[in-house]
């Protein structure tokens, strides 16, 4: 049965906003602070998933989190009326209120690990909502993020959810972003690519006087070795690979794996110096792709790490269009960058047939580029038929979900806003009334209060 690749982009919450909350991430770090536009952010999210649905992919959507995460700080001993606890919660630890407040969930390749069908042991899709337990602000996403692939993929003779792993820094699990699957066809057993940055269990290490094992100085290795093995297993994957980052790019500002790699079908997009042992990883990967792979490496001659983080030109989607053709969807900023646009108008010509740009600023601004915002899932046509189709964008869900938020998204929002008691009444209100239009049931816990 054909298969095809879906993308099921995370839509932007409410309280989007510039923390700098993720150390490592270069873009949060140097945007902290500045004045965000929750609405813009959430219009260009949008255009960005009608763009493909009008290319005839299929596309769809997941909500936001709720936030501010109110039961969290209950949890950590904050008491009274929610007005109370927010403002309590602003005058000891304002750290605390912006991590309650992210809108992170929006980059749902962080979401989850899915399988497809045709690579796992029983022959369903598998999901593994990602523990993120690296960032205090994404480990409390996990369990709502399980009701919401529940509630869209919510047909057991299709689908399989799994907790997520032990929130223990040994499993440290950052989803799809340093997970893809590559293959001939979508509906054949593919290889999975599993990328690490560090081992939980430090005696697991090889043994090895190559000085790209070390472990990076500067900026943590967020996800492990034992997590990606655990996921394999759990998934019952046959055809896996692992690798490890290079902790030296690591240090430079690559996070995780999709800022400089990424892979669709049986093409790899990456650079040079993406992993340690790097030729090993496309021998294997070539060897259970039965020799098809189709691999393009960018030298640091031709662009250098520092503009490949500037651009996210590996954070972009490869995707291939009903003609077959290639496309690689980017954000402006590689168009505004003169030695990313010299390869893509010499050496990436040779092989993407069509290039596509994106204004994703909002989002970029807090280092998430068009890979970040989406979280693949690979389905035959059964599948596709077993999902929520309430959650499939397509012109009218488009329509309805521009209205919904330009009536309940504020244009601008600044960090002392996070306090207001209004933006909490806000986000209840979007958020009861986002679940209706998609057809979710209860997935949040105010709903069942």
């Amino acid at each position: 049965m054909t298969a095809f690749e879906a993308n099921f982009d995370g839509l932007v919450g409410p309280t989007h906003n510039y923390a700098g909350l993720s150390h490592g991430n270069l873009a949060s770090s140097n945007n902290k602070a500045l004045i965000s536009n929750p609405k813009q952010a959430a219009k260009q999210g949008l255009l960005k998933m009608k763009t493909l649905a009008d290319l005839g992919l299929v596309q769809g959507v997941l909500p936001p989190q709720l936030r501010p995460d109110i039961k969290t700080l209950k949890q950590l001993g904050y008491r009274g009326s929610d007005k109370e606890i927010l403002e309590k919660t602003l005058q000891h630890s304002p750290h605390m209120l912006s991590a309650v407040n992210s809108a992170s969930s929006m980059w749902a390749a962080n979401a989850a690990t899915v399988s497809a069908s045709a690579d796992t042991y029983d022959h369903k899709v598998h999901f593994t909502p990602a523990n993120l337990i690296s960032k205090f602000h994404r480990a409390i996403e996990p369990q709502t993020t399980s009701k919401i692939l529940a509630a869209i993929f919510n047909n057991p003779n299709h689908f399989v959810h799994h907790p997520h792993l032990p929130a223990t820094s040994h499993f440290s699990d950052e989803g799809a972003a340093n997970h893809s699957r590559l293959c001939t066809e979508h509906e054949q057993m593919g290889a999975t690519l599993f990328v690490c940055g560090r081992y939980g269990f430090e005696h697991d290490v090889p043994d090895t006087p190559d000085s790209t094992c070390q472990s990076p100085q500067r900026f943590p290795a967020r996800q492990t070795f034992e997590a990606s093995q655990a996921i394999a297993h759990q998934h019952g994957l046959q055809k896996v690979v692992f690798a490890r980052q290079n902790p030296q790019v690591i240090d430079m500002g690559v996070f995780h794996n999709d800022v400089i790699a990424v892979a669709h079908r049986n093409i790899l997009f990456c650079h040079e110096s993406a992993w340690v042992d790097q030729d090993k990883v496309i021998q294997q990967l070539n060897h259970h792709l039965d020799q098809q792979l189709k691999v393009f490496q960018v030298s640091k001659k031709e662009l250098s790490i520092e503009n490949a983080i500037k651009s996210y030109l590996f954070n972009s989607q490869l995707l291939t269009l009903k003609d077959q053709s290639v496309m690689l969807l980017m954000p402006q900023e590689c168009q505004k960058n003169p030695e990313v646009l010299a390869y893509l108008q010499s050496d990436a010509a040779s092989w993407i047939d069509q290039q596509h740009f994106l204004d994703l600023r909002q989002s970029m601004r807090n280092g998430g580029g068009p890979a970040c915002l989406r979280l693949r899932v690979v389905l035959n046509q059964k599948e596709l038929n077993a999902v929520n189709q309430s959650t499939l964008l397509d012109q009218i869900l488009f329509d309805r979900l521009s209205a919904w938020v330009e009536k309940h998204y504020r244009d601008q929002l600044q960090i002392s806003d996070l306090a207001d008691p209004q933006l909490l009444l806000e986000s209840y209100t979007a958020l009861d009334q986002l679940t209706q239009i998609l057809d979710l049931g209860s997935i949040y816990d105010f709903q069942s209060n």
